[in-house]
């Protein structure tokens, strides 16, 4: 194939507790939608969107997991070969914010350290906070990890989010290339990858969970084959 005809694309998990807003976060990113009604995530969603970062033609797949402890076997199997992550909390949810290293810690034990961002949702609603901003501040330096406040009613620094993420690991993907030059051909689950090529589930393995669909990624290529996908737009599975 031609360098011309591939694109990167990045796994994303979006963690934190349930009704944080990481459904809506992805809904308003991926659709540009927004809705009040409030409807658990059961297990695992997935939306997906292209983009272009820096002259990168880059495909974002977004996996919103359920905040639910019920669900923590399966959304956990779900992290591997994830190569970004959102840790999501609620200006409103003074547990969403306390359970953020707990978050944290479940990703870093599947994945490792990969490109991470600490955002504070709901930032139309401050009058309700019960969060300092100082104390948000806190733990973004604490965890070393870049922080934003976002409203997805408003749309505000949401496509920012994912632009860092998505930069970020165009920064690492680059140092890793640049210090061995073999690594997109390596199986290592830290630079994993979907094949798009053939479709959405093309090019991995699939075993069962919990009676649940687990997907395996099969990391031998950095870059994928363009789909014919118009900058901007999304699909879902």
């Amino acid at each position: 194939m031609l360098e011309e005809d591939m694109e990167v694309a990045i796994k994303v998990v979006v963690v934190g507790n349930g009704a944080v807003g990481k459904s809506s976060m992805i809904q308003r990113y991926c659709k540009g939608i927004f809705t009040k009604d409030y409807k658990k995530t059961i297990g695992v969603d997935f939306l997906e969107r292209q983009i272009q970062v820096n002259d990168e033609d880059v495909r974002l797949m977004l996996w919103d997991t359920a905040g639910q402890e019920e669900f923590d076997a399966i959304t956990k199997a779900y992290y591997r070969g994830a190569q970004a992550c959102v840790l999501a909390f609620s200006t409103t949810d003074r547990e969403s914010f306390e359970a953020i290293p707990s978050w944290r810690e479940k990703v870093v034990a599947e994945v490792g350290d990969i490109p991470t961002v600490l955002v504070q949702n709901k930032i139309d609603l401050l009058d309700e906070s019960v969060i300092k901003n100082e104390e948000a501040e806190s733990l973004a330096k604490k965890l070393k990890l870049r922080f934003y406040r976002t409203s997805v009613k408003e749309d505000l620094n949401v496509s920012e989010v994912f632009k860092y993420l998505a930069d970020k690991y165009l920064q690492r993907l680059k140092q890793q290339t640049t210090e061995d030059p073999e690594i997109l051909h390596t199986s290592s689950n830290k630079i994993g990858v979907f094949n798009t090529a053939g479709g959405s589930h093309s090019g991995q393995n699939s075993s069962s969970l919990n009676g649940g669909d687990v997907i395996n990624l099969r990391p031998n290529r950095q870059r994928t084959k363009k789909s014919k996908i118009p900058f901007g737009s999304c699909s879902t599975l």
